[in-house]
This record gives structure tokens, sequence and C-alpha cells, in this order.
């Protein structure tokens, strides 16, 4: 992992944007995307159907797969290297998340409740305040405060335009560097 993805799995903002990109790709309301964590990274997503059963895909601890689905579904192509070895895994944890203390999660929610433009600014303030973190400017707890007082004093624009968001996402960046 990168370091600005090591530090927003840290904080469960990961999981925050992916439950706010599952909301809109899917069509699912936010109240019925549960997060799990799965700390082996061998689980990528999963899919829980009307009668109970669920679909799950799976692979190495890497985004490979997943990305060259994206890019060339629905062909399913080659991909050169490791394998899932269920020999060597023996066994797959799931733990729920701690959204008390890793706030990346609830804060994702509130931003999607809300809609309009403040996922942009969850979004932005979130790529700031690592950014700042990640050059040693602010403790690694300034992350969520960052975030929610930019949530927090954001006027949002119910149904933003593509320059509406882009001026939510600058505002956001004004924002932050005028008090941090």
């Amino acid at each position: 992992m990168g370091r600005k993805i090591t530090i927003d799995s840290a904080t469960l903002v990961n999981k925050g944007l992916e439950v706010i990109e599952a909301k809109w790709l899917f069509d699912v309301p936010h109240e019925k995307i549960e997060v799990v964590v799965q700390p082996q990274s061998i689980i990528h997503s999963m899919v829980e159907f009307e009668d109970g059963g669920i679909k799950a895909q799976l692979g190495t601890p890497d985004m490979k797969l997943p990305i060259q689905y994206a890019l060339y579904y629905p062909e399913r192509r080659s991909l050169p290297g490791d394998r899932l070895d269920f020999f060597k895994l023996k066994e797959i944890t799931i733990d729920k998340p701690d959204e008390e203390t890793f706030l990346g999660i609830p804060f994702a929610r509130a931003a999607i409740s809300i809609g309009g433009s403040l996922p942009t600014v969850f979004n932005a303030a979130n790529e700031l305040a690592v950014a700042m973190f990640l050059d040693n400017k602010i403790r690694f707890l300034q992350i969520y405060d960052i975030i929610s007082d930019a949530m927090r004093n954001h006027k949002v624009v119910a149904d933003p335009a593509i320059d509406e968001i882009l001026e939510a996402e600058a505002w956001t960046y004004e924002f932050i560097r005028s008090k941090y």
C-alpha cells in the first residue's frame, strides 16, 4: 500500500469512501451497506442476496485483480502473479469496525446522508489532512478534527453541478489551510 492508503486504512476513511462508492455504484441506501474489517485483505467485496446467499470476490492482498476486472468488465483476462492459496491461508478473519474510535465511517455516512456537496468536502478534507500528517504538520488524530471541522462549516449545495463540486473542493482546501 502507498503512504496515503496506509493512513486511510488506519483511520478507516478508506472504508467510508467504499460506502460512498457502493451507494452510488449499486444504488443501495448506505444504511444497507455493512462494513467489515478483514485483516488478511483477501475478501475484496461481498454481496448478500435476498435469499441470504453471499457472493464474495476473493484474491491475493493487492488490488491488481479488482482493478483489471473493473477496466475490462465483462471480459476476464489472464493476470500473471501470485494466486490465492487456501492451504496457506487456513482461515479468514472478519471483525466489526470500531466506529467510536475510528471516525472515517461515521463521517462518510454523515456526508452521504446529507448529500449534495458534503461528500466532496469529506474527501477533500481527508486528502489534505492526510498530506499534512505525512508532512509532519499535524498529529494523527487531527485528521479527524480537520475533516469534522470542514464538514461542519461547509454550506452544502444540494444538487451540485461539476463546477460547484470543484468549488466545494477548493473551498475545503482554502478553509483548512487558513485554519491549520
